[in-house]
């Protein structure tokens, strides 16, 4: 977006707000610094566990007299609720790289801009949201703007990961996900198939390529390349002519999202050949009856431990997600989500608590069921600490458990030696009462690292809690890791 931006004249600046990168602005800091920009417009990119601190930082930026804007997923599923906070005087729905420029432009002419497509605002205290245009042809898209932030500090804070896409789209209609709410939104604006909607584009491969090479040429540390694509294994040929360049002008590993059903045998060679490191699948649920019912997520269990089997057979490391807290889910679906990690084996997986985001239909699912705590739920900064659904004393505290702790239960069922330990260590954490689980469960992490050191001093294969408190990864892989 920036980058089509100065295309056309104007100045960019990007200040991107993580405590990992800095430490976040006070009021009067951050006033100051808006000052200093002195902007026309002020605009804000925002997911939905971030709106509470964007709401905050728009307060804030209302003394500046420019219009606020708010994009991003947020702003595209509930822009009623965007609107009527009144800290923002337009939102943007869906991909906007171009027709936030054609806002911008009209701004700086003074013209009218309430009949843009994409566009959402406040009429008479009556929410106008104009239609969506079509979706940009990504060929015509100008090279990033790396160039209005330091990209080189976000490097250094994400340890050396670069995250690329050489997609947008995705062809499934995941009850949990946005890219359902976005069909439907585009193809009832638009009036069109999903064929029609070429909702599921590529960037050229040279352009892809060209982007790496820029990154290389221009900035320092990087480590590893991450494919943040819906779904970058959806194409084979697509994939197989990305690799065969690839090995061209990098020899630094990579990470791509995959899906069991657009894997397979040449793919895997041909990631494997490319230098990629690390395959990652979303799994979600192992009951399969939890992944049909509630999440539209139609696939076999044998054939999802076929494929971690299959990056594993081509020396790469697999990576699966899971989500646990599902509306509907018994503790019956729980276990055989424990189970199916057991079998599949994966090189590492990582967990979170479902969030039933507004606008999917997971969210109307939860409503329906009755499961949401609302007050939780508007409280909620991410989705790893626990969950915003009530399924009752019973179940919230086994969720609870294995929510804090999972590598513990899955290790006991995986079949390795030291699964033996680790029943015991379930059992141990079962039998314990709420009370006694909140006494426990802040040590938790500090007792899986010391296990973990014990058995890394044995050689003893198992996972432990590696990279962050919701990942579990395979001790055969952290160990040797270069």
């Amino acid at each position: 977006m920036s980058a089509v931006l100065k295309k056309y004249g104007h100045s960019v600046e990007i200040w991107q707000l993580c405590e990992d990168i800095a430490q976040l602005p006070e009021k009067k800091e951050f006033i100051a610094a808006l000052k200093k920009s002195a902007p026309d417009i002020i605009g804000f990119s925002v997911v939905t566990n971030q709106w509470q601190y964007a709401a905050k930082l728009a307060k804030w930026a209302r003394g500046t007299k420019v219009p606020l804007v708010c994009g991003g997923i947020h702003a595209t599923v509930v822009p009623e609720e965007v609107l009527k906070s009144k800290l923002f005087e337009y939102v943007f729905i869906g991909e906007c790289d171009e027709a936030f420029v054609d806002f911008v432009e009209k701004h700086a002419l003074r013209k009218d801009v309430k009949d843009l497509s994409n566009l959402g605002y406040l009429k008479g205290g009556k929410v106008i949201i104009n239609p969506v245009r079509p979706l940009p042809d990504l060929n015509k898209l100008p090279f990033k703007d790396y160039e209005s932030f330091d990209f080189q500090k976000i490097i250094d804070a994400k340890k050396g990961w670069v995250g690329l896409m050489a997609s947008r789209g995705c062809p499934f209609s995941c009850t949990y996900c946005f890219n359902h709410f976005m069909v439907k939104k585009y193809r009832s604006d638009l009036k069109c198939s999903f064929k029609d909607l070429k909702y599921i584009r590529h960037f050229p491969v040279k352009k892809v390529i060209d982007e790496i090479v820029y990154l290389q040429k221009n900035y320092r540390n990087i480590s590893m390349y991450i494919f943040d694509d819906d779904l970058f294994t959806f194409d084979k040929d697509y994939v197989l002519e990305f690799c065969r360049e690839y090995k061209k002008v990098s020899k630094l590993p990579f990470v791509v999202n995959a899906h069991f059903g657009f894997f397979d045998e040449e793919r895997a060679k041909a990631l494997k050949d490319a230098n990629c490191r690390i395959v990652k699948f979303g799994i979600e649920s192992g009951s399969e009856r939890i992944r049909a019912s509630v999440m539209n997520r139609h696939m076999g269990n044998e054939k999802i431990i076929e494929s971690v089997n299959l990056v594993e057979k081509h020396g790469m490391h697999s990576s699966v997600f899971i989500m646990v807290g599902i509306p509907f889910e018994k503790k019956k679906d729980l276990m055989d989500t424990i189970t199916l990690l057991g079998k599949a084996k994966p090189g590492r997986f990582r967990w979170t608590y479902f969030f039933p985001y507004p606008g999917t239909e997971a969210y109307n699912l939860s409503v329906k069921g009755d499961f949401i705590d609302h007050e939780k739920m508007s409280k909620l900064v991410n989705f790893t600490d626990e969950s915003c659904l009530d399924f009752g004393k019973e179940q919230n505290l086994l969720l609870s458990k294995i929510g804090r702790i999972m590598p513990w239960f899955v290790n006991a069922c995986v079949g390795l030696g030291t699964s033996g330990f680790y029943r015991e260590k379930v059992d141990e954490l079962l039998a314990l009462s709420a009370d006694e689980w909140a006494k426990r469960a802040p040590h938790i992490l500090a007792e899986d690292k010391e296990i973990s050191k014990s058995f890394q001093e044995k050689n003893l294969s198992h996972y432990a809690v590696k990279y962050n408190p919701f990942m579990g990864v395979i001790s055969d892989y952290f160990m040797n890791e270069k």
